[in-house]
């Protein structure tokens, strides 16, 4: 599902039109995908606090979403980010962490 709606936000980035939120998102630029991005965080948090189940799922959902939008503005597909948590899966993440100190 992530990558289908990962595909229509990509769409909207090309064809956009007048009525699509997304591409009304990408018109606003970086900046404006970013604060939804903190908002709908703020609202995770918020949502996991209180501990009502369907809150925290409605919030996940949004800030997957806003997360996809974030992806979509640098090309960055779901699949690289796959790629990445395959590629750590299995490690210590202290380990993971040091090494990318450098």
């Amino acid at each position: 599902m992530l990558e289908r709606v990962y595909e229509t936000i990509l769409k909207r980035k090309r064809l956009p039109s007048s009525d699509s939120y997304v591409a009304s998102l990408f018109k606003a630029g970086q900046d404006t995908i970013l604060k939804k991005v903190t908002e709908e965080a703020g609202e995770m948090i918020l949502a996991s606090k209180g501990q009502k189940r369907e809150e925290i799922i409605h919030e996940a959902a949004d800030l997957l979403f806003h997360l996809l939008v974030t992806l979509g503005y640098h090309d960055i597909s779901p699949r690289e980010i796959h790629h990445e948590l395959a590629r750590r899966f299995g490690q210590s993440g202290l380990i993971e962490k040091a090494s990318r100190k450098g």
